[in-house]
């Protein structure tokens, strides 16, 4: 994952979709940060960020099934990469690292 940033944002949608597994597409990826994180967020926002991950090859989609609640239109649905997998174990790993680092006297 080396040379690939991935800003605050595009974490928590990575993420997002991540838990939304098999069921990720922009509207519940909105809600499900809205719900985790206490955060309102714009669909726009979303798509903007699944579009940058999609680039960086830590999400792929694909077109689901017609719906009727949706008046017959298809969902884009998105799921975490391998590549993304990896990145979400590395920047889990560096936070955590980083707050082992915290010395004890900063708490004070």
């Amino acid at each position: 994952m080396k040379g690939t940033y991935l800003g605050e944002f595009e974490e928590v949608v990575l993420l997002a979709v991540a838990i939304r597994s098999g069921d990720a597409y922009g509207a519940a990826i909105v809600n499900e940060i809205e719900q985790q994180m206490d955060r309102a967020v714009s669909l726009g926002a979303v798509h903007s960020a699944l579009n940058r991950l999609q680039e960086k090859g830590l999400v792929d989609s694909q077109m689901g099934g017609m719906t009727a609640e949706r008046g017959g239109r298809r969902k884009r649905l998105y799921t975490v990469t391998a590549y993304g997998r990896r990145a979400l174990e590395e920047i889990r790993q560096l936070r955590n690292q980083m707050w082992d680092a915290i010395p004890r006297t900063a708490w004070s």
